[in-house]
């Protein structure tokens, strides 16, 4: 009954609030503390008791009592800060203000007028809402920083949020002020050697605690895309900055709980369902708090990774740094890990969290399964961005695989999906920038042995041969909105073609099955940038023939098989009536979605769906094309990289008029390798359709222009040396069993007969402002989807992105 009574005294609260027309004064004290002081509500209360629409109401009509509000809340968690919460009642109070903030502060940023409040000062208040004690120096501080400086004391204040090193109850509680936060990281990992013992009550009041940080900082979403890069967030700024002195406990403790975190615990059957894992939560907003605030200045990520290593190492070994300027910690700290069993610790954390929905059992259900993986990917991302060090670790040994296999299964799965395009992208990003090492196409070679369940044909082989079944999956069965990735699937294809020892016989057809489709006339002149894919494609052949001939004699066989593709592809007609024919006898999908190697699925494995109609989705800004986000690199004699200048080849006048219409520029190395890549903004989604292109129409001359390029030697070298020789141990022996053949491509060589090879070309992924925006967009989006209880932002202004539902 008791918390019935509270919850009405609360209720007539708000409605006191939203009713006075009279500004209430900031000493009315007995008025102000029956929103905290006499309450135990929930969240859940609070979102209940405090509508939208009564918010809304009081900022409109009574504009100074919702900052008094505002104002009086923050007060209190500084007090609660200051004195470090030591009784149980003083506790209760600073969870009300954090839940009231934390209901209040999305209807503060969806007002642009309201928006610069917490960033003023508050008259009369010193520093940080201490009364005018501190002096001078202390004067005026904005209520942001009051209010961020008190959520950061108070994620280490013991027996709320730490444990306590009060040895017994008589013992003096430790100063706040003056305790080292870095005695009290929340786990065990980088940097800190103890695990404290686990408090539920300690994880439910740091979870309250994240939920309102991620709420200050998500005014981003209230701002429309811009791919300026001075519009930081100014909460995570100041957050992140020397002014914060628990920034390194606190990103220490965030990365540790998110690493050390294992789901499935002692590992007994439906362990999950007998009691709730508090852990879970509080893992799931420290990934979220993480990746918020690992955002960089102006530059390059790389920049400013190698700026903080230049940083640590003139600072003579001191810790904790200034820098000159106003730099984010995060990003410091994370950019420079560097002893090896930290990095391990990270990386068999994301691992083992990556993997935790590709678990099989045989009781069905019977295992925690894991909700966050899109968060963890844009961890695993940024790590990989601002740290070097951790990029060549995890490509150092086959590690790596054990992240490749999920996102894979991630690819496959939400293929179908339109409310997973951004998994999609996330993760083809992730495998872009990890194929730009060598060592990501030497560690493929390694066997797939597992058998995790995925609507794919069942094959033997490598983990090169289970990407490339799932790339072409992903092509042939996706959906239309995946048609942008297609030149990146390529592009990661090509980059770890020159590695690849030996191709089953299920992924080479895969190949030369996507070259038919991408090679059908129709497919080439029904859209300015379709050749772009027949490129990529020939690049991978010339790359596995000039370099991994030796054992990949499937391959060869598919090609000898498929040889009238590329006759075809050498004869194409580029006469006006030849493509007008061709353009007539247009297929209504642009990949035939019968294949006759297609085999039965593996075990257990169910097919990707599309979207349960009214799901929800965050719309995504437009990704830039593969030439915007990759840079060449050619691989020495040595082995060594170097950066391919790019250059633009002489455009003939059909390409110019492409251009006006998508634009098409070809880089023109001058040899059989060429650069053909670019997207335009225009033509953003490949639609195979005429129509999607009104403006522009193919001719000959713009048919000529890139025919002419086709890097067919290599090919044809090889079939006018093999094709007479397989067609006369064929006649000679009678056979029609393929085994033969492919026991004779085994131990046949090209050796002298080919062309002269062509150096390999890498494409490296390159940050730029267009990814840097597409990611805030979607980091955001997810993060929006997965606060559901409470539902933090739902219906508010938000402009980062739109809501749609499917």
């Amino acid at each position: 009954m008791g918390n019935a009574d509270t919850k009405l005294h609360f209720r007539k609260a708000v409605i006191q609030l939203t009713t006075k027309t009279q500004p209430v004064e900031a000493t009315d004290d007995a008025f102000w503390d029956q929103f905290w002081a006499d309450t135990s509500t929930n969240v859940q209360d609070v979102f209940a008791l405090v509508p939208a629409a009564e918010i809304r109401a009081v900022r409109e009509e009574s504009p100074s009592n919702l900052a008094t509000l505002c104002y009086k809340a923050v007060e209190r968690l500084v007090q609660g800060a200051d004195s470090g919460c030591p009784s149980e009642k003083e506790r209760q109070i600073v969870l009300n203000c954090i839940r009231l903030l934390t209901r209040i502060l999305p209807y503060i940023f969806e007002d642009a007028d309201w928006r610069g409040f917490f960033w003023s000062t508050v008259p009369g208040a010193g520093r940080a809402g201490r009364l005018s004690e501190g002096g001078d120096e202390d004067d005026a501080r904005p209520l942001a920083e009051s209010l961020l400086l008190a959520i950061a004391d108070l994620l280490f204040c013991p027996d709320f949020t730490t444990q306590s090193h009060k040895k017994s109850s008589s013992e003096v509680s430790e100063d706040i002020r003056s305790m080292d936060s870095c005695e009290y990281i929340w786990e065990a990992g980088v940097g800190f050697a103890q695990s404290p013992p686990l408090n539920y009550i300690h994880d439910l009041n740091r979870t309250e605690l994240l939920k309102l940080l991620l709420t200050c900082f998500s005014e981003a979403m209230y701002l429309p895309p811009s791919s300026d890069r001075k519009n930081l967030n100014p909460w995570v700024s100041f957050f992140c900055s020397t002014d914060n002195r628990h920034a390194l406990p606190l990103f220490t403790s965030l990365l540790n709980v998110v690493c050390a975190y294992d789901p499935v615990g002692y590992g007994f059957p439906y362990n999950h369902l007998m009691f709730s894992d508090h852990r879970e939560q509080l893992v799931e907003l420290a990934v979220q708090i993480l990746i918020v605030t690992l955002e960089h200045e102006a530059g390059s990520a790389a920049s400013s990774a190698l700026k903080a290593l230049v940083t640590a190492e003139s600072s003579s070994g001191v810790e904790e740094l200034e820098p000159a300027c106003p730099d984010n910690l995060f990003v410091n700290y994370l950019s420079r890990i560097h002893r090896e069993e930290d990095l391990g610790f990270i990386l068999k954390g994301l691992v083992r969290l990556l993997n935790n929905p590709l678990l099989q059992t045989y009781l069905p259900r019977s295992t925690k399964k894991i909700q966050f993986h899109q968060e963890l990917l844009i961890l695993f991302w940024k790590f990989c961005d601002f740290n070097k060090k951790f990029l060549f670790f995890v490509l150092k040994s086959s590690d790596v695989l054990d992240m490749l296999v999920p996102i894979l299964f991630n690819l496959n799965d939400a293929r179908a999906d339109q409310s997973r395009v951004g998994l999609m992208h996330i993760g083809v990003f992730i495998l872009l920038l990890l194929s730009g090492e060598r060592n990501f196409g030497v560690r493929l070679n390694k066997p797939y042995t597992l058998r995790v369940p995925m609507d794919i044909p069942v094959f033997t082989g490598t983990h090169a041969d289970l990407l490339i079944v799932i790339f072409h999956k992903i092509i042939t069965s996706g959906h239309q909105r995946l048609q942008p990735l297609f030149e990146c699937l390529l592009t990661i294809i090509v980059n770890i073609s020159p590695y690849l020892k030996s191709l089953s016989m299920v992924a080479a057809n895969k190949l030369l099955h996507m070259l038919e489709a991408f090679t059908t006339p129709w497919f080439l002149f029904s859209f300015p940038q379709n050749h772009h894919l027949v490129f990529f494609l020939l690049e991978v052949f010339n790359n596995i023939i000039q370099y991994q001939f030796d054992g990949n004699f499937n391959l060869v066989y598919a090609i000898i098989r498929k040889r009238n593709v590329f006759h075809q592809l050498a004869n194409l007609p580029t006469d006006t009536s030849s493509i007008q024919k061709a353009l007539q006898r247009k297929k209504k999908s642009g990949m035939s979605r019968s294949n006759s190697t297609e085999t039965e699925s593996m075990e257990g494995s169910r097919p990707a769906v599309p979207a349960e109609p009214g799901t929800f989705k965050t719309s995504l800004e437009a990704t830039p094309g593969i030439d915007k986000i990759t840079e060449k690199s050619q691989v020495s004699v040595d082995g060594t990289m170097v950066a391919v200048p790019h250059l633009e080849s002489p455009q003939t006048t059909a390409d110019s008029q492409a251009a006006a219409g998508a634009s098409d520029t070809e880089s023109n190395s001058g040899r059989d390798h060429e650069g053909y890549h670019s997207e335009s903004e225009a033509g953003r989604s490949r639609l195979s359709s005429v129509s999607s292109s009104a403006a522009w129409s193919p001719n000959p001359d713009w048919v000529m222009s890139w025919k002419s390029k086709l890097p067919l030697q290599t090919i044809m070298r090889l079939l006018q040396v093999l094709v007479p020789q397989v067609e006369k141990i064929c006649i000679d022996k009678g056979l029609t069993d393929e085994s033969e053949i492919l026991k004779f491509l085994q131990h046949g060589t090209l050796v002298g007969l080919l062309p002269v090879p062509h150096p390999i070309l890498i494409r490296k992924y390159q940050a730029n402002a267009g990814t840097a925006m597409w990611f805030r967009t979607y980091m955001w989006g997810v993060i929006y989807l997965r606060n559901v209880d409470p539902p933090i932002w739902y219906d508010t202004d938000i402009r980062l992105f739109e809501i749609q539902r499917i």
